[in-house]
Parts: structure tokens; C-alpha cells; sequence
């Protein structure tokens, strides 16, 4: 949402009726259509996601475009701010809940699952099985029936420890430039944004190197029992959040360079600041509970 008044703002817009929401679970449809088509050995199924995933991106262009016409053109007033706020509040709160899940299952995973599977219940199925998490023993690899591949746990040290640096300072920066822009300092608000941005981009960059070490020198996979599935589930969908904060935050700096947005009336802004510093919250979680333990 954006803030330049031309006029005053009606007590509450409400926009017209919109092709959008249509043309984006068309979109959708063939995400869906193709993935699970994909996944099952259809080649078709690559070709219906790509499309599905094009549509989509280019009917939520339209549709953001929109959205920021009418905010420039002054039809946001103070409730419908305030409907902005509660809806990005609710919408990061589903965002922890599905983060929770995740650790949730990590948590059940290591100090219920892991005993049970190594009680004298199960001892004469698996006698040699070590019912030890593989960061506390190595070479355990949580697997009864021994059809997990060997693998080596990560530790923190050093990728792990780099992104952390890298999203506290992504932090810092924001705020930074947060400030500058309550300040009426455009210029160095786009300075810091720029900045935040590209810490953004790095901590994918690391992640990604990071990803294809595991893989290629340690062969901890995805299929590597329930410590690789835990793990490249937190990891992978949080570098996703990232992806998706990074670019919020990129579409913010385009829109601040185009003069959008004042020191009193900036909740674009702050929407995509709240959902960075989740991202950062989640990724201290990650460093603590997965790297670290």
C-alpha cells in the first residue's frame, strides 16, 4: 500500500468485480496438473507447470498492478490500511503455524520416535539398530531396517554460521532503511533497501552452494531417513520464504525509486519489512535446533 492522496479516500474501497481471481486458479489448475503428473513419470506434466506457473506470475503482475494503481490514485483510506495490516498480521501467523509444524515433527521425530524405535518392544526386529539422532553419533543413521545410505550431518560451522550473519545484517539494513523513509531520505532509503536486498540474493547463493555440498560430498539427501527429510524440509522452505521475501522486498526498492510511498503512509513497505524479519526469526530457530543440536 502506498500513500500519495489525490482527494480524499472513500470511507472504504471496494473494487469492482475482477477476472483476477479466475485467471489465477486457472493458473493454478495447471501448476497442480502438472506437478502431480510430473512427479509420476509424464513428461507433459514439466511443460503444464511451466505454463501453469507463467500464467500465474503474469495474471498476479496484473493484479499487484492494480492494486498499487488504486493506492496511488489515493482510494486507500485508514480503514482499509488497517484491513492491510490485520491481513499481512494473520497472514504471517498461518506462516508460523506451518513453520511450527515442521519443528513440531522434528521435535517428535528425536525424542519420541527414535526412543520407541529402539525399545526392548522393537529390539528383537532390529537388534543392532542405535536408536540415536545421526548429529549425536556419527555414522547412526536413524534407519532400522539399514536402508538409508550412509551420510554426514552439517554442522554450523562455516556456511550455516555466514547465512546467519548475512539475515541479521539483511535486518539491520532494513531497518536502516525504514527509518531513512520515516525520515523523509529517499535516497538513502533505496541506498539500504539495495543493500538488503542483495544480502538476500548471497544468503540464496550460499544456500544453494551449501545444498550441492551436502549432496555431492556428504550425501545427505532428501532420502537420507528422517534427519535429511526434517532437515531439507526446514532448510528448503525456508531458502523458499527467503526467495519470496527477497523478492517483496525488490519490488518495494522499484517502487520507492518511482517515488512511491511517503514518511506517513508506507504499509507496503512495512508489510514486506514484518515478513523479512519472520524470515530472520525462523532462520535463528534453524541455526539453533538443526545445525547446532
Amino acid at each position: 500500500m502506498s500513500s500519495t492522496t489525490h482527494g480524499t479516500a472513500p470511507y472504504y474501497f471496494v473494487p469492482g468485480p475482477s477476472r483476477h481471481p479466475l485467471m489465477a486458479a486457472i493458473g493454478l489448475f495447471f501448476v497442480i496438473l502438472g506437478a502431480g503428473q510430473w512427479i509420476n513419470d509424464h513428461a507433459w506434466g514439466a511443460y503444464s507447470l511451466a505454463f501453469g506457473l507463467i500464467w500465474w506470475w503474469v495474471v498476479l503482475f496484473q493484479w499487484f498492478r492494480e492494486a498499487v494503481g488504486e493506492s496511488e490514485a489515493g482510494k486507500y483510506s485508514a480503514r482499509i490500511d488497517l484491513s492491510y495490516r490485520w491481513s499481512m498480521s494473520w497472514f504471517i501467523f498461518s506462516e508460523v503455524m506451518f513453520f511450527g509444524a515442521f519443528f513440531t515433527a522434528l521435535w517428535w521425530t528425536r525424542t519420541h520416535s527414535l526412543p520407541a524405535l529402539g525399545s526392548l518392544d522393537n529390539a528383537l526386529l532390529w537388534p543392532d539398530f542405535r536408536a540415536v539422532w545421526p548429529s549425536v553419533q556419527a555414522g547412526a543413521t536413524g534407519s532400522p531396517a539399514g536402508i538409508v545410505e550412509p551420510f554426514q550431518t552439517v554442522g554450523p560451522f562455516w556456511l550455516p554460521t555466514i547465512n546467519t550473519a548475512l539475515l541479521l545484517s539483511s535486518g539491520v539494513t532494513l531497518t536502516i532503511a525504514h527509518h531513512a523513509l520515516r525520515a523523509g531520505h529517499r535516497a538513502q532509503t533505496i541506498r539500504f533497501m539495495w543493500i538488503t536486498v542483495l544480502l538476500g540474493v548471497i544468503f540464496l547463493g550460499v544456500q544453494g552452494y551449501e545444498y550441492y555440498h551436502l549432496y555431492t560430498e556428504l550425501n545427505l539427501k532428501l532420502s537420507s531417513g528422517a534427519y535429511g527429510s526434517t532437515f531439507f524440509m526446514l532448510t528448503g522452505f525456508h531458502g523458499l520464504h527467503v526467495f519470496v521475501g527477497m523478492l517483496m522486498l525488490l519490488f518495494i526498492t522499484l517502487r520507492l525509486m518511482k517515488g512511491h510511498f511517503t514518511p506517513e503512509r508506507h504499509f507496503g513497505f512495512e508489510g514486506a519489512a514484518w515478513y523479512w524479519h519472520f524470515v530472520d526469526v525462523v532462520w535463528l530457530g534453524l541455526y539453533v535446533l538443526v545445525y547446532w543440536l
